[in-house]
């Protein structure tokens, strides 16, 4: 992972002393406010906080994320004009994506407050304009979004057992779903069609480093 010079001091939002903005080794397009260790940087938010708080998956840059957005960047069309919706959104890197890529609205969605405004942060730091969706979105069906986005939402089998009814509910009423995913467990992968394959990056540090092949998925 690459650092650039920049630096964001906002102990306001996080509770942290200091966040980079950092290039993701797939999409070097894109800059985003990561951690180096977020193992290291949760417990500091627990210290600060005095209580367990949820992990941060938004200050790592996850395989599956990086593969979506690289996808929607080689092919704007794919989101060009729509109305997106970025499930999970973590960091926001495939809202941003989404929103680079020409995007008429993008919303993206968390139900944690750290990666809401972790997304925030990331979107001015990439001069895009991306929403955020606080909350649990996934007893509906992603109501107007014209695209729905999903990026590393299946390594848990009792979240993926609640993610795919609400993809295929998006789906079903005429949303284009693409999920991006380094072949987890739980992923239905009979289910879906694989458009684009992706040799994990070499230089990829921040999370899963056994991961060799990431794909980008669509419903049937």
């Amino acid at each position: 992972m690459a650092y650039l010079e920049t630096e964001l001091h906002a102990p306001q939002v996080f509770g942290l002393d200091r966040l980079r903005l950092v290039q993701a080794p797939f999409v070097p397009e894109l800059r985003l406010l990561l951690a180096e260790d977020a193992i290291v940087w949760w417990a500091r938010m627990e210290a600060d906080a005095g209580a367990a708080l949820t992990a941060p998956f938004w200050a790592t840059a996850w395989p599956g994320g990086q593969a979506a957005a690289r996808y929607i960047l080689d092919h704007p069309a794919t989101v060009a004009g729509r109305r997106v919706l970025d499930l999970a959104s973590g960091s926001g890197l495939v809202a941003i994506a989404a929103a680079k890529a020409g995007a008429a609205t993008v919303a993206a969605n968390d139900i944690d407050p750290y990666a809401l405004a972790a997304i925030t942060l990331n979107a001015q730091a990439n001069g895009v304009a991306v929403t955020t969706r606080p909350g649990d979105l996934l007893d509906g069906d992603g109501e107007d979004a014209e695209v729905v986005l999903a990026g590393d939402v299946f390594y848990h089998e009792a979240l993926a057992q609640r993610i795919w009814p609400f993809l295929t509910r998006a789906a079903a009423r005429g949303a284009s779903v693409l999920i991006g995913d380094p072949g987890r467990k739980y992923l239905p992968r009979d289910r879906l069609t694989t458009v684009a394959s992706y040799p994990a990056p070499a230089d990829d540090h921040s999370a899963e480093p056994y991961v060799r092949q990431i794909s980008v998925l669509r419903t049937h």
